[in-house]
């Protein structure tokens, strides 16, 4: 009767553990890097779910978190407007070099001037076109205008 209980005990853990590896994935989750306004809200919905109802939250700390959530959010959208202000002044003054003398220096450290003829947008920053060689727009060390 032992050896039966311990069979049938070994026998339902060995089921139970190869369900288990047959079934079971680990979900794999990718923590946030930032707080945003979901985070803060969870956060603010929590703390107003758990406090003490005999003890509730102060209303002046209340109205100060939800101040710094506006203000977190204006700051997100000011940041997102200053970073595409900057990408559209790159663009404009690679735009602008079209046709000028350029300077830059190569992978062999030799100064090289030429004519910038063409302009691509394809990266974060603008490449330009000055013979046959492409150009990161913050490579560029002088512009000259055109003799002719």
């Amino acid at each position: 009767m032992t050896i039966d209980a311990v069979g049938s005990v070994s026998a339902a853990a060995a089921d139970s553990s190869a369900g288990a590896s047959l079934y079971s994935t680990t979900p794999v989750r990718t923590p946030k890097q930032t707080l945003d306004s979901e985070t803060f809200m969870s956060l603010l919905v929590a703390q107003l779910r758990n406090q003490d109802p005999s003890a509730p939250m102060d209303t002046n700390q209340m109205i100060s978190q939800t101040t710094q959530l506006a203000m977190m959010e204006k700051l997100t959208a000011l940041s997102t407007t200053a970073d595409e202000n900057f990408s559209l002044q790159m663009r404009t003054a690679a735009a602008a070099l079209v046709g000028q003398n350029v300077t830059y220096t190569d992978a062999a450290g030799a100064s090289v001037t030429g004519i910038a003829s063409a302009v691509t947008y394809a990266g974060p920053v603008p490449q330009v076109t000055v013979g046959t060689a492409s150009v990161a727009l913050d490579a560029i060390s002088g512009v000259t205008a055109p003799t002719g």
